[in-house]
């Protein structure tokens, strides 16, 4: 149901996000700490939505599809803006590339063994990438605003560069697990 708690949560991150955008856009050191603030709202949704749907009993397909979504439509729309205002910059940017390629990948990957009725559960180390993606971009957000003296930017980078290397770790693990799945459909089929 639309209107359960859960599901309003992770809606209330997509909705979140084009102001999050807009306001990062703006780039002032006071919108920088706002965004913050609306980001880290936006993480804790992530959190809440599934701790409640499973402990309310109140798991729903639309939730299981929205969920992913919202998560990736987060990530991937704030890697693109802080590149776009120059707070990830030069190599930075591959680790963001990176990132984005996983989630285009895994979603795919997602999509087709839904099809033959097989799913991927999320790996711990996917959601030890997670939190460092999540912590790593928050520094980021915040940028040259963040304290004077304090390394802001450079543990954003090296938070996402650490991000980047779990991501392809894990990318390696589902490809592999999708395509073991995929063979072994194709040799069903033969």
């Amino acid at each position: 149901m639309i209107t359960s708690l859960p599901n309003l949560l992770t809606l209330s991150r997509i909705i979140l996000i084009p102001v999050l955008l807009v306001l990062l856009y703006l780039d002032t050191p006071f919108f920088r700490w706002l965004v913050l603030g609306g980001y880290t709202v936006a993480c804790l949704t992530d959190f809440f939505d599934g701790y409640l749907a499973r402990h309310m009993n109140e798991i729903s397909p639309l939730g299981r599809f929205l969920d992913p979504i919202a998560d990736k439509l987060l990530v991937a729309s704030l890697l693109i803006m802080l590149v776009h205002t120059d707070q990830i910059d030069g190599l930075v940017v591959v680790p963001a590339l990176i990132i984005l390629c996983r989630e285009i990948l895994v979603s795919g990957l997602r999509e087709f063994l839904a099809e033959i009725k097989v799913t991927l559960p999320v790996s711990n180390l996917a959601k030890w990438k997670t939190l460092i993606q999540m912590l790593a971009l928050g520094f980021l957000i915040v940028g040259s605003a963040g304290p004077t003296g304090f390394p802001t930017v450079e543990i954003g980078n090296i938070g996402l560069w650490i991000a980047a290397a779990l991501t392809l770790i894990t990318g390696y693990d589902y490809l592999a697990k999708g395509i073991k799945h995929m063979v072994s459909d194709e040799a069903d089929k033969a």
